[in-house]
């Protein structure tokens, strides 16, 4: 690449940096679980040993900002830097995205953002080769019909991945040069509410095997273990390496992700905190996971939970950050079709330019939400916690509502449904009558 365009694509990626400064606090979007596909309920698990903490947000957004970074990542040594959602927004992206002057890749589970979708048209009638490979075998075989559709008539190669199994890996990569590796997908109905990172990747051992598993995919391939690179990690077959991550641990683990649902990764969770370690699991409440939280909790594990609500920021990152010294951040939800089967991608770093925001980050979501000690002095049952008739403080008490959810209080329209809920009409809290609505594969209760 000449050296103007080396100067353009620095300029952009220099852009992705800058934009941590001055961005405000967020609140939540409503999300499935999209790595396996599952319905998501309401409200957050409470049961604790008297070793453990569950914290649980108040009713919005976290009253700590994250802090910004003024270090000029895009040019640091290590070839990374960070963007934090939803504080650094996603402009900076789109200005990275049309900065390309030879070619874009993209790997993509959900696309439904106008906005990308006009830049990959125009990079291609600018005569930039873009190709964009979308998700078909899961929720993603709907969300991306309309972009599929958008770009093809746009004239931008548009290619369905191979269909046995998810593809949830979300990247970009601009002229061979830099890659966008992200934890989040461009659906902009939920940039504004959403913890996400993206890791902009110029290593060029890394950049070139994304670009080669790419070609792979793109030939419609089944997804397959992919090169490793500097510090890359993919699925399938991502458990082993992040299992040992974290049993890695000398002082501290904190993990942000969307799911619960991998046994390896408790386990070691599980491990990691009655041999001393410190450990938080940062999500979103949802009581699929709550015989797990339970499990974690007998053993010691913090738990902080953020409610499922449309007032709360919702944690759909996935991190692994042990002793504040290496961190892992990608596509994997802990489900073991995400870490064994899905085709995801991640990096694991010691880069103090990833390290910086991240830990910062980290700090401030484990910070926003408001401690409740358990009264329990005996370990909670590793069974799913049956509807409790105690009312949560931060909760209205069930007075003629109907269905109760699972503290004990009233469903109000926006929030999750129970899988067993779906199709029932209730009362809310204000009396207002509610069906349990569903919603592109979500279920919500909603006004009738």
């Amino acid at each position: 690449m000449n050296g103007r365009r080396s100067t353009v694509l620095a300029i952009a990626v220099l852009g992705l940096a800058l934009a941590f400064e001055g961005c405000s606090g967020p609140t939540a979007p409503r999300h499935g679980a999209p790595a396996a596909n599952h319905a998501t309920s309401t409200t957050s698990a409470s049961s604790a040993s008297s070793a453990s903490t569950t914290t649980t947000t108040t009713a919005g957004a976290p009253t700590s900002s994250t802090p910004a970074s003024t270090t000029p990542l895009a040019v640091a040594p290590s070839g990374l830097s960070l963007m934090v959602e939803p504080q650094a927004g996603f402009t900076p992206l789109y200005d990275f995205m049309s900065a390309a002057r030879q070619s874009l890749d993209m790997t993509m589970y959900e696309l439904s953002d106008p906005t990308v979708e006009q830049i990959l048209i125009s990079d291609h009638r600018r005569g930039v080769r873009v190709r964009v490979l979308l998700d078909r075998d899961d929720s993603g075989g709907s969300v991306n019909q309309a972009a599929s559709a958008t770009l093809s008539a746009g004239g931008v190669a548009v290619s369905w991945a191979n269909d046995s199994e998810i593809f949830h890996q979300k990247t970009i990569t601009v002229d061979g040069t830099t890659s966008a590796v992200m934890t989040g997908n461009l659906t902009p109905q939920y940039y504004a509410t959403t913890r996400d990172f993206v890791v902009i990747d110029s290593q060029a051992a890394d950049v070139a095997a994304i670009e080669s598993v790419f070609a792979t995919d793109w030939s419609g391939a089944a997804p397959s273990p992919g090169a490793p690179g500097a510090d890359l990690v993919w699925s399938p077959g991502s458990e082993p390496e992040l299992a040992a991550l974290v049993g890695s641990a000398a002082r501290s683990v904190v993990v942000e992700n969307e799911e619960m649902d991998s046994a390896s990764i408790e386990q070691v969770l599980e491990s990691d905190a009655r041999r001393g370690v410190d450990v938080t699991v940062v999500m979103t409440a949802d009581s699929e996971w709550n015989g797990a939280f339970a499990q974690l909790e007998s053993a010691g594990v913090h738990v902080v939970l953020y409610p499922a609500t449309t007032s709360s920021l919702y944690i759909h990152a996935k991190v692994i950050d042990v002793d504040s010294a290496k961190a892992f951040i990608g596509s994997e939800n802990f489900s073991t079709a995400s870490l064994d089967d899905n085709r995801e991608l991640g990096l694991i770093t010691s880069s103090a330019a990833v390290l910086g925001p991240l830990n910062s980050t980290l700090s401030s979501d484990i910070a926003g939400g408001q401690a409740q000690e358990s009264t329990s002095t005996s370990p909670p049952s590793t069974a799913v916690p049956s509807p409790s008739p105690t009312p949560s403080p931060s909760r209205p008490a069930a007075t003629g509502c109907t269905p109760i959810d699972d503290e004990g209080g009233c469903y109000e329209p926006g929030e999750y449904c129970r899988d067993d809920d779906h199709g029932t009409t209730g009362r809310a809290g204000d009396g207002d009558t509610i069906t349990c609505e569903d919603e592109n594969g979500t279920w919500y209760w909603e006004t009738s």
